[in-house]
């Protein structure tokens, strides 16, 4: 089916302090852009680039009136709050194609933010789009369109010395996955969708969107922490594609960060490490 939606552009973490979160993700292996400013705006953000997808580490460089949702997100804890979709073409097209669908997609807003190279700043400008909670129920989440992507995905900033080569899924906690299902059928269609114990799989272009239990998601991840007062609805973890688990390993390892490698394989950074994010590295 077609909704518009290539898959995941980025997901947003939360964070209350940039320069010490930017340090952390470093010391993970990953490579981080300059920082940006939003323009008219308090918020600042470092980003971890990938070829089709990437990390935003977004935090406060001074309060304003316009941050509510990263004010109200950090009041509970910092990680994961919101995902942003690619648009197939652009967030015009894709909203004239979710209205097909009988969604309520708002109109089309202009966002920029100040890029702060050495040789001097740039301003990457997008397109947001947004749906209704209740149409995309249990996740944070809007389109972004690139009106510049040449400023963003220089190659020097999609190496990452751990290997990481981009987003492969998103798990969420929620309390009823199967309540869900009518509202994403809708949104991906049904063969993208499948529903088991205590989960449910949407796929959404190239990525999937897991939305399950905390019991059903700590027995898929034995060993991995997980807050018994998580606030849910809630991005749990991000699973990352690597090249190489044995080299992801002994870099991690090499920097004393704390992990775990679960039954299929995967390695599971603490979220201690990550500014509340579980990470889940898994073969590309």
């Amino acid at each position: 089916m077609d909704n518009g939606i290539a898959g995941i552009d980025h997901v947003i973490v939360g964070v209350e302090n940039l320069e010490r979160a930017r340090l952390g993700w470093m010391r993970l292996g990953f490579t981080l852009t300059p920082r940006g400013r939003h323009v008219g705006q308090g918020t600042a953000n470092y980003c971890i680039m990938f070829r089709r997808d990437y990390i935003e580490l977004l935090g406060f460089v001074e309060r304003d009136e316009y941050a509510h949702r990263l004010e109200a997100f950090l009041a509970q804890r910092e990680g994961p709050m919101s995902v942003a979709f690619a648009p197939v073409r652009n967030a015009g097209s894709t909203r004239e194609t979710l209205l097909g669908l009988g969604l309520h997609p708002g109109e089309p807003r202009a966002l920029g933010r100040a890029l702060e190279l050495p040789e001097g700043a740039v301003v990457p400008r997008f397109t947001l789009l947004t749906l209704p909670p209740e149409e995309t129920p249990a996740l944070d989440c809007f389109v972004c369109g690139h009106l510049t992507p040449e400023l963003v995905r220089r190659p020097s900033w999609v190496s990452h010395s751990n290997g990481a080569s981009g987003i492969k899924s998103v798990s969420l906690l929620v309390d009823n996955p199967a309540a869900l299902e009518a509202a994403y059928v809708r949104l991906a269609g049904r063969e993208q969708v499948n529903r088991g114990a205590g989960e449910l799989a949407v796929k959404i272009g190239r990525h999937r969107l897991t939305f399950t239990t905390a019991h059903r998601f700590r027995a898929k991840h034995p060993g991995v922490a997980v807050s018994g007062d998580f606030p849910t609805p809630g991005i749990v973890a991000l699973e990352l594609a690597v090249r190489s688990r044995k080299r992801i390993a002994s870099y991690l390892q090499k920097e004393g960060v704390v992990f775990d490698e679960l039954p299929d394989g995967r390695l599971a950074v603490a979220p201690g490490e990550a500014n509340g994010t579980i990470i889940l590295f898994a073969d590309a």
